[in-house]
Formats: structure tokens, sequence, C-alpha cells
């Protein structure tokens, strides 16, 4: 009889933990399943995330993004992972215990913060899986206006959400932006993309 490694427990445990979040704070996590395989795919490929060297994920959950981002990112690159629920930060530190990684637990709104304690002030690309149309307005408004402020020219922002909500909180800030649909996903997400002018300094 094969035994199961730790590896291989660690998707259904993964899945059981992101469920008892949601269940415990549903404003704070978006989906009551983790993102899917296509959808993850899809979001990496429309920030060009092979290609960017500081990377913010806002709302990792359990780390089903941090992990294909971990993937696909240049050797080189850095992840900064900012969770406010502190036990997706547990697992996040314990299943991903990769040098590129630094996760930071607190707001959305202090993306900032988590990159200075990593010795920057600029990103190439801020992935976002929060739920905006739950959040504060204040915090809403912060956490947008802050990834304005850290992305740098060529920068990306995107953001998958259940809703269309966020279109119409991020538009003000960034601009029109281009919107893409994953129905291999449950439930289907819509897919937001912004990206700062290259002559934007």
């Amino acid at each position: 009889m094969r035994i199961p490694t730790r590896q291989a427990l660690q998707p259904s445990g993964g899945r059981i933990e992101f469920l008892k979040g949601f269940l415990r704070n549903p404003k704070e996590v978006g989906s009551v399943v983790p993102s899917s395989r296509f959808l993850t795919r899809r979001v990496l490929e429309c920030g060009a995330v092979d290609k960017a060297r500081m990377i913010v994920e806002l709302g990792p959950g359990t780390g089903v993004f941090t992990g294909e981002i971990l993937k696909r990112m240049r050797p080189n690159a850095k992840l900064v992972a900012v969770e406010i629920n502190p036990r997706f930060v547990r697992m996040l530190r314990s299943n991903y215990p990769d040098p590129r990684l630094s996760v930071y637990e607190g707001s959305a709104s202090d993306l900032e913060q988590a990159l200075i304690e990593v010795g920057t002030s600029q990103a190439d690309l801020v992935v976002s899986g929060i739920p905006f149309s739950t959040l504060a307005h204040a915090t809403r408004r912060a956490t947008l206006e802050a990834a304005r402020r850290v992305l740098g020219p060529g920068g990306y922002f995107v953001a998958y959400q259940v809703r269309s909500h966020v279109r119409r909180f991020a538009e003000p800030v960034f601009g029109p932006g281009e919107t893409h649909r994953e129905f291999l996903n449950l439930p289907p997400m819509r897919i937001y993309v912004w990206q700062r002018p290259l002559g934007d300094a």
C-alpha cells in the first residue's frame, strides 16, 4: 500500500484550510474553492510573470497562485505575498520555503511597506485575488492607489474576480484596462489587466 507523501497531501489540506478561511471570513477570502490551474496560467500570462523581476501577490490564501508564480518566474526574481489571515501566512511560510519568497502578514493596502521590507519600492507585476467588492471603501481605494504607485513603467496590475465591480473601482486609478474571462474555473472568473505606460515616470 502506498503511503501519501507530504507533498501529495498538501493540495487537499490546502483546500480544507481555504474552505475554513472562507467560512470564518468570506469578506477576506474571495471564493469558496481555490483557483484552477487554467485560471492561474491565464492570469500569469496576462501579467507577463516570466519577465518580471519583482512581483507582489495580494491575498495569496493557501498559495495556489504562489506556487505557480514561483515555478514560472525568473530564477533571480522576487515574490512578496501579502496576506492578512495568520493561518494562511503560516501555511505559505511552511509550504514554500523558497528564498525568493517573502510573506508579509498584513492588509493589502500595506503593500508599499511589504516592499520596503525587502529593500525596494517598485514592482513589475501586482496580482490580486482579493474580493474588492467586499472591502471597505477606504481600504479598497488605498490598496488600488498603492498598487498604482509601486508599479514601474510597463508594469502590470492583474485582478481576477467573480464580479465586475473592480473595473469600476480601478479605472479612476489606472484608467481603461483589458477584460478576459476564464470559464474553466469554479466559479468562472473575470480577469482585469492594467498596464502602466512605458513613458509614465
